[in-house]
């Protein structure tokens, strides 16, 4: 465990306007490129929302409080609690349920997945305790990550594929006596063994212990973990589809797809397990499963046209129930479905 008390602390204020027409709704600007954003789907003890993202070298910790909620607001305010010096580029981000604003000392935890492949868990009372603990052993970068939603003690993640070496295959090929067949590769042909390309979903403990694996179809973007619905496992593949696992027998329950690529990302909606979302290609796209593995909403993303990487997310906000978060360059944007 690392001490990270030197880690700056910056506390600001700032406002996020609202736009006209169908533009985003909020934006803030940002000191650093941000690569993900992230808020808490948990209860922090406290009115605002806690909101993270990451850039090139940082992590900003806030809180975001919106009009809905306080009428006294103007539009939605952003609070920055804590600016984190990451060292590398961001991935990936998720929240603990241990993040706690309601107690002394505070608690803020979160895990991120970074451009050097590792897991970085980090735990802080916003004062003077500050910790990382960093989880190697990962062999590939992390698309998404997401915490067991009780208790915080697992972490599932979804990345690309990676390649491994397979056991020897007997292939068409000249025959060779085995005294004259090569030591690596094929018995019979000779020929080099093939490599298999291995797309899965991942569970670790908090010490980076693999517990579960789950083989995909194509590379995993998004993975979510309802807190009413542990025992279950939603996947995003690129490819378009959304599966639901059963986390006990390890088989697939449902599948769910959007009819086009590529998926960039997909949430499972918190205030009703019925809804997914997702934004493949330049659209948005929402699911009721209980009528159809198709989607029965599909809207443009941008006026534009898609830019850069998504996140949708269902925040605990009251009437925001379907809102969006995207980034890049350095504005932080959120939009209203």
């Amino acid at each position: 465990m690392a001490d990270l008390s030197s880690w700056p602390l910056v506390r600001s204020r700032g406002r996020m306007k609202q736009e006209d027409g169908r533009g985003p709704s909020y934006t803030v600007p940002c000191d650093d490129y941000v690569h993900v954003v992230e808020f808490s789907p948990f209860d922090c003890g406290a009115a605002p929302s806690l909101l993270a993202y990451g850039g090139s070298q940082y992590v900003v910790v806030g809180t975001c409080l919106f009009q809905e909620e306080d009428t006294e607001v103007d539009g939605v305010e952003f609070t920055a609690l804590r600016v984190f010096h990451h060292g590398v580029r961001v991935d990936a981000l998720a929240w603990s349920p241990e993040s706690r604003l309601d107690q002394l000392p505070q608690v803020i935890r979160f895990c991120t997945a970074a451009a050097d492949r590792n897991l970085r868990l980090v735990t802080s009372d916003l004062q003077d305790t500050h910790e990382v603990k960093v989880m190697e052993g990962h062999t590939d970068y992390v698309n998404h990550l997401v915490f067991e939603p009780t208790e915080g003690k697992q972490i599932a993640s979804v990345k690309p594929e990676a390649v491994q070496n397979t056991p020897p295959r007997y292939t068409a090929g000249p025959l060779r006596r085995p005294d004259s067949s090569p030591r690596r590769g094929n018995p019979i042909s000779g020929r080099p063994a093939p490599l298999l390309r291995v797309i899965v979903t991942t569970l670790w403990d908090l010490d980076g212990n693999l517990t579960t694996s789950f083989l995909l179809r194509s590379p995993g973007m998004s993975v979510c973990w309802h807190p009413e619905e542990i025992f279950k496992l939603m996947v995003a593949e690129k490819s378009g589809v959304v599966r639901f696992y059963n986390l006990i027998t390890q088989q697939a329950l449902l599948s769910l797809d959007s009819g086009q690529s590529p998926l960039m990302s997909a949430d499972w909606c918190l205030a009703n397990t019925i809804k997914v979302g997702a934004v493949t290609g330049n659209d948005w796209v929402i699911w009721d499963i209980t009528r159809s593995s198709y989607p029965q909403e599909k809207r443009p993303v941008h006026s534009s046209g898609g830019q850069g990487p998504m996140r949708i997310y269902s925040p605990p906000l009251g009437a925001l129930e379907k809102s969006a978060a995207s980034y890049w360059s350095t504005t932080l944007v959120t939009h209203s479905l």
